[in-house]
């Protein structure tokens, strides 16, 4: 069944991916001319990089098939060269760009920033570690208030039926914002193509749990039929990305559906419903509407520093506080309701 998902998606969208485009500043010819040359002679005119050059002791000498495998120093070089390769001729193009009055230019994914000692998007990193840091405190506080404040039933299970897929949730969001945290520190192919393909795993799966948990699914049957199209069209958007084209503009357009459905499904559920903590869920999608509006309406960051996904990033730090009280007030609410029914039956 799965298959046949997969199969019908990329029957019906292969023609609108076919014509979709990479950021304007990476497919600037000038751009990848520059790119290119740095890659091959390590140097962009007269200023060269040292780590572009790896000297004869860094190359492998055993034969195969182990000597087709570089040293992990050698392939450090390598990235770090790719990384001022890539950094250095975006800022040599942004200034002409600027002599000649025009506006800056996204390169892959992302605006042209000032590095502060190494970090190529500080502001935006030190946002995605504490957003880090603020998801492992909710999830290990999820975590203690489950198996250890409240009632469980035999061997250990909780009453909170949504336990596991909070659980899956928060490993997904420790793994996003990780990556993400990596690749404003200095870009990389690999790193970027992990920060996309975890940023898309990640609000996938907010969607789908959303759609569980507003419509009270219990049935492990229908929690698996119900997720069952979203799974593999999201698993087709990471394959295509992955091996066809890591297109910035579709993956943009793709994670915004996906983030306008789940915040309009926490919105209706919040607003007919009657949780005890519906306050905290409304607030928090208010919240996440002006995080996703940043996405939206995107600029160029100021003074080469702070742009409006650093805003966002900063925006979810408190999000997050509040998104895991919300959770740990449903699964306590829960687990009484569970109780008394529990009680009612005998």
């Amino acid at each position: 069944m799965l298959h046949c998902y997969v199969i019908v998606f990329v029957l019906v969208f292969s023609p609108f991916i076919a014509i979709s485009n990479a950021s304007a500043g990476d497919a600037d010819p000038r751009y990848r001319n520059c790119v290119k040359q740095c890659d091959e002679s390590g140097c962009i005119g007269k200023r060269c990089f040292p780590n572009c050059k790896i000297s004869p002791d860094e190359v492998p000498v055993i034969g195969p098939p182990w000597g087709m495998l570089e040293p992990l120093y050698a392939r450090w070089k390598k990235a770090h060269c790719k990384s001022n390769c890539h950094y250095n001729c975006m800022l040599d193009r942004e200034k002409e760009r600027e002599l000649l009055n025009k506006e800056p230019e996204k390169y892959h994914g992302r605006w042209p920033f000032k590095r502060i000692y190494g970090i190529q998007d500080p502001a935006s990193m030190v946002f995605s570690s504490l957003n880090l840091v603020m998801h492992l405190h909710g999830w290990m506080s999820f975590f203690t208030l489950i198996y250890n404040k409240l009632p469980l039933k035999a061997r250990k299970r909780p009453y909170y039926e949504y336990a596991g897929l909070w659980h899956i949730y928060g490993l997904l969001s420790l793994n996003s914002w990780f990556w993400s945290a990596i690749f404003h520190s200095r870009y990389c192919e690999i790193i970027e193509r992990l920060y996309n393909f975890s940023a898309v795993a990640l609000i996938g799966y907010s969607l789908i749990l959303a759609i569980l948990r507003s419509f009270n699914v219990k049935d492990e049957a229908t929690r698996v039929m119900i997720p069952a199209p979203l799974i593999s069209f999201v698993a087709t958007h990471i394959m295509y990305l992955n091996f066809f084209k890591l297109d910035h503009e579709w993956n943009f357009k793709v994670c915004l559906a996906m983030s306008v459905a789940q915040l309009a499904t926490w919105a209706i559920w919040g607003a007919v419903s009657h949780h005890p903590a519906r306050w905290k869920l409304r607030f928090a999608v208010l919240i996440s509407g002006l995080a996703v509006s940043l996405q939206i309406y995107d600029f160029p960051p100021y003074e080469g520093h702070v742009d409006a996904q650093a805003l966002r990033n900063a925006i979810t730090v408190p999000l997050t506080y509040l998104w895991w009280n919300f959770i740990r007030d449903d699964a306590a609410f829960l687990t009484s309701e569970r109780l008394k029914n529990s009680k009612k039956s005998k």
